[in-house]
């Protein structure tokens, strides 16, 4: 860590409490196990039982669980073959999300480069077949989607300086689906399907200019053509069945609020549906053929993944704001525990609606110990394209602890609340989400739960961006801020970031800076950083390619250049890390400087 500034007197947590926080880190997870299509009872998981997010095998028939991965900064991404052979896994260098695809044995054995013919770059998409794989890679030059037959030569079979992707092969690797941005907004993708033996057109799906089309699943099945898609034709995300082969479609008309996704059962005859509404998640079945929906036992909170089984059974991972993480059957049975003992409970949200300049505003708060006005952090989430939700976040708990207030704000452009709520902020990003989280401070302080003398701006990638733009441009309303891992210097970080970024950029911004440079500069907080007045903490990743990290360095030397009080905190990795140490020590060099700056309350008891 550097600091820029001398550091003041600190209240120190008690041992007990500082132990409760990050045993809440520490404490081993696991993620809901993928398993081969033609072998199920092969899976593959990621866990940081380690101390570090890596991926691990497991034979269901001998409950025998082994570590594929062993790096440094960790494995992220990885898949297992149809036949359970082979798993495939993503290797970058410290987190820049940069590299290649490896393969190794099942069972165990040497690493080797998958398709050495395809060359480093970020990934876009896998798919795996008996006799084909589909390989999906991006540069700055664009996008590349390759095909590699077995014992055959790989081959580009669609390049273009657009993002574009790999996204569904049918069992019989007789056609693939791409999903590409040639309209020029890869918010909104467009469908294409190819036949992978002589790579000609089959059929094209778009749903026109603000209405993105996405490519889940083929079914299961040996020659069955049905794609099942995510579309937004009626202002959200629902559901289509396309069928490739007669050209046909029949959209899945639900009556449940929000949005839903889903995946097929085994044998096709059914969907298993996910819905998400104001913040929390559930399941459904879904029968094909008589339109019945059957809801799932899914408690109250958020399911983060869900596949159904050949003997069609349901697997989940849940969580609830205050019940830790589990991998669990829908009927009960826990599927896949992680070593150790589990991580204590954390505490639960309460939902606020505010109303804003856009319509209602969702609001989560969680209250610490002692009676209100709190001190409140407002940890806003990155994405912008997500959500925060009733699921387990040790980082919500540990500033609870702390004896802060928590508040996360689902500001315009979040997503799970409609496409016109998730698209708004086009054109005029930052300012447009920071009203919101203004309309919901001041509801709080009317309410009588916040002190608007102590109150911290928190969050990381896009929420670091937001952090930073609000410090510098609703200065009276924030006493410190803490930006993880931002955007700081917006025309720097469009120089440096992924060619995928800057092609979501350009649709949000409404063109690149060099056409419409005045947008960019007006939403970027390095134009507000003289505004500044609380003191900053800037998490930075060095190799970060999301928010890259020169353009952190352009704003923390005009605070420099300012004497506005500030500290660094550099790691070692990209766009955040998977060593659960190294977070521990952000988060510990957070709330040392929250404590510093913007004294709690109290301290939140345990249970």
């Amino acid at each position: 860590m550097s600091a820029e500034t001398a550091e003041t007197a600190a209240p120190v947590l008690p041992p007990d409490v500082t132990a409760r926080w990050q045993a809440r880190f520490r404490a081993p997870r696991v993620s809901l196990p993928d398993w081969a299509l033609h072998a199920p009872h092969r899976s593959l998981y990621s866990s940081d039982a380690s101390g570090v997010v890596e991926q691990y095998a497991w034979d269901r028939t001998t409950d025998a669980h082994r570590q594929v991965t062993d790096r440094a900064n960790g494995t992220l991404i990885s898949t297992i073959s149809p036949d359970g052979e082979t798993i495939w896994w993503f290797a970058d260098t410290d987190g820049d999300e940069f590299g290649v695809w490896m393969v190794q044995p099942f069972s165990g054995g040497a690493d080797r480069v998958a398709v050495p013919e395809v060359g480093p770059a970020y990934p876009a998409g896998l798919e795996i077949g008996a006799s084909v794989v589909a390989v999906g890679r991006s540069t700055d030059d664009g996008s590349e989607l390759w095909l590699v037959p077995s014992g055959g030569t790989p081959r580009v079979v669609y390049r273009h300086a657009d993002p574009a992707s790999v996204d569904a092969l049918t069992l019989d690797d007789e056609l693939l689906v791409i999903s590409h941005s040639e309209h020029g907004d890869p918010r909104y993708p467009a469908l294409r399907v190819l036949r992978t033996d002589d790579d000609s057109v089959v059929a094209e799906k778009w749903d026109g200019e603000g209405r993105g089309l996405h490519a889940l699943e083929f079914a299961p099945l040996p020659g069955d053509r049905r794609l099942l898609v995510g579309h937004e034709r009626r202002g959200r995300e629902e559901l289509l069945v396309w069928d490739v082969a007669t050209g046909t479609e029949t959209e899945i008309v639900l009556d449940l609020p929000g949005d839903v996704t889903a995946g097929w059962f085994p044998d096709g005859s059914a969907l298993l549906v996910g819905h998400d509404h104001a913040a929390r998640s559930e399941l459904h079945r879904y029968d094909l053929g008589s339109g019945a929906l059957e809801r799932l036992d899914t408690p109250r909170g958020v399911v983060r993944g869900a596949t159904a089984r050949p003997d069609g059974t349901v697997e989940l991972a849940w969580s609830s704001s205050q019940e830790p993480p589990v991998v669990r059957r829908a009927d009960g049975p826990v599927v896949l525990a992680a070593p150790g003992g589990e991580p204590p409970e954390a505490y639960p949200v309460e939902d606020r609606w505010v109303p804003g300049p856009g319509g209602d505003v969702h609001a989560l708060v969680v209250r610490p110990a002692g009676p209100a006005p709190y001190a409140t952090a407002f940890l806003v989430h990155g994405g912008p394209e997500a959500a925060d939700d009733d699921s387990y976040r040790a980082r919500r708990a540990a500033y609870v602890d702390a004896g802060y207030a928590v508040v996360h704000v689902n500001y315009r452009g979040s997503t799970g609340y409609g496409s016109a709520w998730r698209d708004a902020l086009t054109g005029r990003p930052g300012l447009t989400e920071l009203e919101d989280v203004a309309a919901v401070y001041d509801a709080l302080v009317e309410e009588g739960f916040l002190d608007p003398s102590r109150a911290v701006l928190t969050g990381g990638s896009w929420g670091g961006f937001l952090t930073l733009l609000g410090l510098g441009t609703q200065p009276e309303r924030w006493a410190a801020g803490i930006a993880e891992v931002p955007v700081a210097d917006y025309l720097a970080a469009y120089e440096d970031e992924m060619e995928g970024l800057r092609a979501y950029d350009r649709a949000l911004f409404g063109g690149s800076p060099d056409e419409v440079r005045d947008v960019y500069v007006r939403s970027s907080p390095i134009t507000h950083v003289e505004r500044v007045r609380a003191p900053v903490l800037v998490v930075a990743g060095a190799n970060d390619p999301r928010c890259p990290i020169r353009q952190i360095e352009n704003y923390l030397a005009r605070l420099a250049e300012l004497g506005a009080p500030h500290e660094v905190y550099r790691f070692d990795a990209g766009h955040g890390s998977l060593v659960i140490e190294e977070t521990i020590r952000q988060v510990e060099t957070a709330l040392s400087f929250a404590l510093r700056h913007v004294r709690p309350g109290g301290v939140r008891a345990a249970g």
